[in-house]
């Protein structure tokens, strides 16, 4: 394994690549470039994803004083008329019934983001807009104003106004007693191209599969060293290593695009390669690795043998993991919902070791000598099955994470049917 190319490409990965982007399309053909180099062969696999051209984002309170609050408008969210959209101001601190019967006819603050299960009891409500926000109120100047996106799940359901705020500006809503405000926001959505990057390498028996995922994508204002370049030059040492080592099955490395606006490029790949899911015996992803400070973790949606398999091979080893049962938010998920056997790798930080979707997501929170033991870890086992005589995982997702994974994508029993 070439540690001096891995640390190159980490740091030439360490730019602002948002999916859908110039900057995206340009960091998968670095990926390429360096696979390239390697003499192994990688495609582009394209998809379509949403975007627009925000053109105005405004956000005036009118009672009882007046002032205008800095914001973004949720890209892909709906439009108000020229004049803004002017409306009742109501803090909706949780979805209460209470809450949600107060949200009827009101432009809503809500706390964080406002994922599926909440966006739709609030189109039940009748809420007529809503106002996010980020950051700390310990560091209110440390944060850039998020830009969010009215997800595709949202749309469907209803597109409706939204803006996001800075949470200092969040405290003076409340303060001031804020009664009345205003929002408009005026965009042309339009598509966009984002792409998985594929890299097959054949085995010597060729019937079975492991797919090798980590999403190269970074959220606006972000470098993503961390989130997630250390996942992508971890798939690209693996790749060295199996290009000079020729496994029994077969290994294929995707570098997923747009994971950071919801596991598409992982969710692309599922849906249109559908007729060969069943040849895929295992998925392993690799999210946020080589931390400075930090845990190991490995977070299994499979049978709890495959937990303990990782567990066994760590005190083999000697390589300190926590190893469990779950759903990990990343493009592992969208396999196992497919019902591939999947797990996602990562070093997870303690609150305030480092920063992800931030701008302070830098090469200087990262540590060489953990990152090259992560990718050892990682490659181990992944060695491992790659060469057993039979793959060791039973190819079924077990109730009980079919649940969460249900859980995750908040689908109710009759979505299901």
């Amino acid at each position: 394994m070439n540690q001096k190319k891995t640390v190159a490409l980490l740091k030439e990965m360490s730019f602002e690549r948002f999916g859908g982007t110039k900057d995206e399309l340009k960091a998968a053909k670095l990926i390429q470039k360096y696979l390239k180099e390697l003499k192994l062969e990688s495609k582009l696999e394209s998809f379509t994803v949403q975007t627009s051209n925000i053109k105005k984002a405004k956000l005036e309170v009118l009672e009882p004083i007046k002032m205008e609050i800095p914001c973004t408008a949720y890209m892909c969210c709906a439009n108000t008329s020229v004049k803004g959209l002017e409306g009742e101001f109501y803090y909706f601190e949780q979805a209460s019934e209470v809450n949600l019967k107060e949200a009827k006819g009101k432009i809503c603050l809500v706390n964080g983001y406002v994922g599926k299960k909440l966006y739709k009891e609030f189109v039940k409500a009748g809420a007529l807009a809503f106002i996010s926000f980020n950051g700390e109120v310990d560091f209110p100047d440390a944060y850039d104003l998020d830009k969010r996106e009215l997800r595709e799940p949202l749309a469907e359901i209803k597109r409706m106004p939204a803006v996001n705020i800075l949470i200092k500006d969040a405290v003076k809503l409340i303060e001031c007693s804020v009664s009345k405000v205003r929002i408009t926001t005026i965009q042309e959505p339009g598509k966009a191209k984002s792409n998985n990057v594929i890299c097959d390498i054949n085995g010597t028996d060729g019937k079975d599969t492991i797919v090798v995922t980590a999403h190269y994508d970074s959220v606006p204002f972000s470098k993503g060293a961390y989130d997630n370049a250390t996942g992508s030059v971890c798939l690209y040492a693996m790749a060295e290593y199996f290009s000079k080592n020729q496994p029994k099955h077969n290994v294929k490395f995707i570098w997923c695009g747009s994971e950071e606006r919801g596991l598409l490029g992982s969710k692309a790949f599922v849906e249109k390669h559908k007729k060969e899911l069943d040849s895929i015996k295992l998925c392993v992803n690799i999210d946020m690795i080589g931390s400075t400070l930090g845990k190991r973790i490995a977070v299994c949606t499979a049978d709890m043998s495959l937990v303990n398999c990782i567990d066994y091979l760590g005190k083999v080893v000697g390589f300190s993991v926590n190893a469990s049962q779950g759903v990990y938010s990343s493009d592992s998920t969208p396999f196992a919902d497919a019902g591939v056997p999947s797990l996602s790798f990562a070093r997870a930080t303690p609150k305030g070791g480092g920063d992800i979707h931030h701008r302070y997501d830098v090469l200087e929170h990262l540590n060489d000598k953990y990152l090259m033991e992560d990718i050892q870890f990682i490659l181990e086992f992944t060695k491992r099955m790659a060469n057993a005589y039979i793959i060791p995982v039973p190819r079924d997702i077990p109730q009980n994470m079919k649940d969460e994974i249900d859980a995750y994508f908040c689908r109710e029993k009759e979505e299901k049917k």
